[in-house]
């Protein structure tokens, strides 16, 4: 009896330490006061960057006719593109396609009403990377010359915005900051330590500014008529601080 009385005893002082580690552990794990704040930063500056596809569409009865004009008029629009100075690596074909053109017939003599193939169509795209902004007018007139008559969506953009983009983070951290001292004080408390940050930034693709019809532009016009504004970067920090009471 002795020996089961003395673990009985045990139990319940084993039981009262672990409430009272519990109890412990619970008041130190309260949560920290703290408030969470968004802050947003932007920064504009002007594209040194212009982007440009250029199309050419060739149809022919056969697939070997359609592929030799396509061919000769992108070789003369890479030769004119290299002697207006834009560098091989600011040359890339993005995209190239041989399709057939069906028939398809409404009825036949013979009640077959399978489509017949009647020519080829051959579809090649050059994008360009344009570094000199004052010749993009020049390059667009001379490449519709040459036998561009598909695409011409232009954009413009920077071809290395990671200092806008650190301008901007430091933006948003001392807006997200003014905001948080702000809310402290009127609040009537004191702003503690910052528990966490997060970022979001805004890596702007470049933005469309025109979309040419180029089958419609006359050989011998003026070269078209550019404007390149600005390219906004916007990065969104949520920084979350403790609150000293």
């Amino acid at each position: 009896m002795t020996f089961q009385k003395n673990m009985t005893v045990l139990a319940a002082a084993l039981i009262t330490a672990m409430l009272l580690t519990a109890a412990v552990a619970s008041a130190e794990e309260k949560p920290t006061p703290r408030i969470l704040v968004t802050g947003v930063g932007e920064v504009s500056i002007e594209p040194d960057l212009a982007i440009v596809s250029l199309g050419v569409t060739q149809e022919g009865k056969t697939a070997r006719e359609a592929l030799d004009a396509n061919t000769k008029a992108m070789a003369d629009i890479l030769a004119a593109m290299r002697a207006a100075g834009i560098e091989d690596r600011d040359l890339q074909t993005s995209n190239f396609s041989i399709q057939p053109q069906y028939n398809y017939p409404k009825s036949s003599s013979n009640g077959d009403k399978r489509p017949r193939i009647d020519g080829y169509i051959v579809r090649n795209a050059l994008t360009v990377r344009i570094r000199d902004l004052s010749t993009v007018g020049d390059v667009l007139d001379v490449s519709v010359s040459l036998g561009v008559n598909d695409g011409g969506n232009l954009v413009f953009g920077n071809d290395d915005p990671d200092k806008a983009i650190s301008e901007a983070r430091t933006k948003a951290m001392r807006d997200a900051i003014e905001k948080a001292s702000t809310l402290v004080d009127a609040a009537e408390v004191e702003l503690g330590d910052i528990i966490e940050i997060s970022e979001q930034s805004r890596r702007h693709d470049p933005i469309p500014v025109a979309q040419a019809r180029m089958m419609e532009m006359a050989v011998d016009s003026a070269p078209v008529p550019v404007a390149a504004g600005e390219n906004t970067y916007r990065v969104t920090v949520h920084v979350t601080f403790g609150i000293e009471q």
